[in-house]
């Protein structure tokens, strides 16, 4: 299925519902990986909007990604507690690995037993070195 065919099955879920913006861009994101450029006309046509204004969301928010990823991701949590638990100790770890891609964000809601990092929608705590080399060696797998 081509981005227009796949946008379009989306958009149709969508039709009618208002505020539908960031649910159509997850729903994309979801389906291909990324939110093409050339979705975006499609998406500002569908919901009245102008394409800069579609444009402005996706690059907005982080989790929006012009291009499907290379390498799996393992979003590495570098709040203050995963910071106060030794997240900068481990970060070298995991963003030495060629075979993963790091992305920080800040906060993945496990603040008393972190450090944490998340990989899909599943959230993972890596405490110490080991931690870190096994969850890339399962992730890289």
């Amino acid at each position: 299925m081509d981005v227009e065919e796949s946008v379009g099955e989306i958009l149709r879920r969508h039709e009618g519902r208002g505020g539908a913006l960031l649910p159509i861009l997850n729903d994309v994101q979801a389906a291909l990986g990324h939110v093409p450029t050339a979705a975006v006309p499609l998406i500002a046509a569908a919901l009245n909007l102008s394409r800069a204004e579609v444009h402005g969301v996706v690059t907005f928010y982080h989790d929006y990604k012009a291009a499907p990823a290379t390498r799996p991701v393992i979003k590495l949590c570098r709040a203050e507690a995963c910071q106060a638990r030794g997240v900068e100790a481990i970060a070298p770890i995991l963003e030495g690995d060629d075979r993963i891609q790091v992305e920080t964000v800040y906060c993945l809601g496990l603040c008393a037993i972190g450090p944490s990092a998340m990989v899909g929608d599943q959230v993972h705590v890596v405490r110490d070195a080991d931690e870190a080399r096994r969850l890339a060696d399962r992730v890289a797998a």
